[in-house]
């Protein structure tokens, strides 16, 4: 991808990453591969062109359809709780602007991706056509999961739902880690941390977060 319009209209794109980086270590991101991956990854191609001047701030961005681009953080902080390893299979759920999908390729990766909103699925099939390296798209409901390529190392939902869906859980890898955000009132979830290993299902929580709905069979 290119920096476009980087030197007509916001010269310091670069700067602004590493400001956002360095704010990240400061909040307590530490994995150097989602650090190195925040450096990289140009956030401000995947927000709508009027508000690419606030890409890097640290706070979330509308991306149309009621969805939106989650702050910096988020992001970083969900990545890191993976503790994933160049070339685990990831599944992610709610593909949306397609960022979180760009900065786990460039993790190193093999990204799975599902979107719901067609008009985003489409946007974001823009930025990564068929074909390209490390991530595979689909047009679906997300908390059906994606069966045929079962099972995955690593799941990441990016939208909050009332319960952990079932078929996530069973198309986790033995051992696996998930992160997911749970509540049963909306936009008001805990961050979970699932973990399976030897057959045995644990979750810790790690702070309150208020993301979009998960809609689906197995969502809202």
């Amino acid at each position: 991808m290119t920096e476009l319009g980087q030197h007509r209209i916001f010269p310091d794109f670069k700067r602004q990453r590493a400001r956002m980086v360095k704010l990240l270590e400061e909040q307590g991101i530490t994995d150097e591969a989602v650090l190195a991956a925040m450096r990289t990854v140009r956030r401000h191609l995947f927000v709508p062109e009027a508000l690419q001047g606030r890409a890097y701030e640290d706070h979330a961005l509308p991306i149309g359809f009621g969805q939106t681009i989650s702050q910096p953080y988020i992001v970083a902080f969900m990545s890191q709780l993976l503790e994933a390893k160049p070339g685990m299979k990831v599944l992610e759920i709610g593909t949306g602007s397609g960022y979180q999908a760009a900065v786990l390729r460039e993790m190193g990766l093999e990204v799975f991706t599902i979107e719901r909103v067609r008009e985003l699925y489409e946007a974001a099939r823009e930025l990564f056509p068929e074909g390209s390296p490390g991530i595979r798209m689909k047009l679906s409901d997300g908390t059906l999961g994606w069966r045929v390529q079962a099972p995955f190392d690593r799941i990441i939902v990016t939208a909050g739902g009332p319960n952990l869906p079932l078929p996530l859980l069973e198309q986790l890898a033995d051992p696996g880690i998930m992160a997911i955000p749970v509540g049963r009132a909306r936009r008001e979830q805990k961050l979970l941390r699932v973990s399976k290993r030897e057959g045995r299902v644990t979750a810790r929580a790690f702070g309150n977060v208020a993301f979009v709905d998960l809609v689906g069979d197995h969502g809202w």
